[in-house]
């Protein structure tokens, strides 16, 4: 039997207030433009009713107010700024953090080594090289969702999460990477912590990120990371 194959963008009624409109269904930066695009357009243009639109890696939730209008008029406005928005980069600003991959903030940069069958100091290299732009915020305040991290040290999620992963631990898998914001449990691969503030405690501008930046990191030493996180 043939696989239905579907034709994106695809729109789907949530509950009596929203719309869920998705653009495809793989972690993609063409894909993921496409979806800030029209976040863009909606802020810029927003329909009567419209309450919020929250972005995500490949789809985004359009927020109605169920008094005012419906799922019909909603999908209709969103179809006529899909149709009007031009394919341009969705990036808005590029975020620096500065991250520490000694030993001691590091404890899966061996084991990720020798997976890949590479040298410690190759897969930090490699970190470093990636292109990373913010596809989503989930799970904790802050935690943003960041996809680039290169092929050569991407890696499946641990079959066990590890407990009690400090605040500002940098960690991967698969193409994601993310800078934790609070002590927590995590099934990723830790590979460094970074004393920058992800959490900017402005409330008009909570994080430091904003979905569609893009975020370099920077190696710091130990000396460098203590005096910025004494700070």
């Amino acid at each position: 039997m043939t696989p239905l194959v579907r034709s994106f963008p695809v729109f789907t009624p949530v509950a009596d207030h929203s719309l869920l409109i998705e653009f495809g269904d793989l972690i993609d930066h063409r894909i993921h433009a496409r979806v800030m695009q029209l976040d863009r357009a909606l802020a810029a243009h927003p329909f009567t009713g419209f309450v919020e639109a929250v972005p995500a890696y490949t789809s985004l939730l359009l927020r109605f107010d169920p008094r005012s209008t419906d799922h019909a008029i909603a999908e209709q406005a969103a179809r006529r700024l899909i149709e009007d928005v031009a394919a341009t980069d969705a990036g808005t600003g590029l975020r620096e953090v500065r991250v520490c991959y000694d030993d001691e903030f590091a404890p899966d940069l061996q084991a990720v080594a020798k997976a890949c069958s590479l040298t410690t100091e190759q897969v930090i290299e490699a970190h470093l090289s990636g292109q990373y732009d913010v596809f989503m915020y989930g799970f904790a305040p802050g935690y943003a969702y960041l996809a680039g991290v290169p092929e050569l040290i991407r890696m499946p999620r641990k079959s066990a999460a590890m407990r009690g992963v400090s605040a500002g631990s940098v960690f991967i898998a698969g193409q994601q990477c993310l800078v934790s914001t609070i002590t927590m449990p995590t099934g990723w691969w830790i590979l460094g912590r970074s004393p920058t503030a992800i959490l900017t405690g402005d409330p008009d501008k909570p994080f430091l990120f904003d979905v569609g930046d893009r975020v370099v990191f920077r190696r710091i030493t130990r000396t460098e990371f203590d005096a910025e996180a004494s700070q």
